[in-house]
């Protein structure tokens, strides 16, 4: 059986060219933190989550710092006892992008993110924005939910698939107090 163009396109993603990715991160590091793009690096990754060539689509490329997820050490003051520099790690870096991009964008709502990258220092995600207000976007039977009120800053309220995994959603209820929220369960769900 033949396969298609978008099949080829995953398998080379699997173990990209590091040179090629190399030279586009080191202008990446040196452009701004959220960049507009014209096109989708990965054009399988992005179709596969909802992006269409379309108007009222956007594509921005967002830069996160690595690191950063601990609590600090107090250094001077009284000591307590428990002084472990443990993570807290309540976001994961993708849903962090999202919500910068959101708040760049203001009058857009994400649709959903993918890596494209990573060093020693930085993740690059791209991230897809919708603006709910055009009427290629009403009229698209795939998207016109994102013109529900209910339905937009939907990266800020942890509405995205980032959002739900970090919150501990994607797992069944099971023994699970993050049902229907973290707060709900007394914080004991994550």
């Amino acid at each position: 059986m033949a396969k298609g163009m978008y099949h080829y396109m995953r398998k080379a993603w699997q173990k990209p060219d590091v040179n090629a990715l190399r030279e586009r991160m080191i202008s990446w590091r040196q452009g701004d933190t959220i960049v507009k793009v014209d096109k989708p690096l990965r054009i399988d990754r992005a179709r596969a989550l909802g992006y269409k060539d379309k108007k009222g689509i956007v594509i921005v490329r967002v830069r996160i710092r690595r690191g950063g997820h601990k609590k600090p050490r107090p250094n001077k003051a009284r000591r307590s006892k428990r002084i472990t520099v443990r993570k807290t790690l309540k976001m994961n870096y993708k849903w962090i992008a999202e919500q910068r991009a959101e708040r760049k964008y203001k009058n857009l709502t994400v649709l959903n993110s993918y890596q494209i990258g990573k060093d020693g220092v930085h993740y690059f995600f791209e991230v897809i924005l919708v603006d709910y207000s055009m009427p290629e976007i009403k009229s698209d039977k795939q998207l016109s939910f994102l013109t529900k009120k209910t339905n937009q800053k939907r990266a800020m309220r942890g509405l995205t698939s980032a959002g739900k995994k970090s919150r501990g959603l994607r797992v069944g209820a099971r023994g699970h107090k993050a049902r229907p929220s973290a707060r709900a369960g007394n914080r004991q769900g994550k």
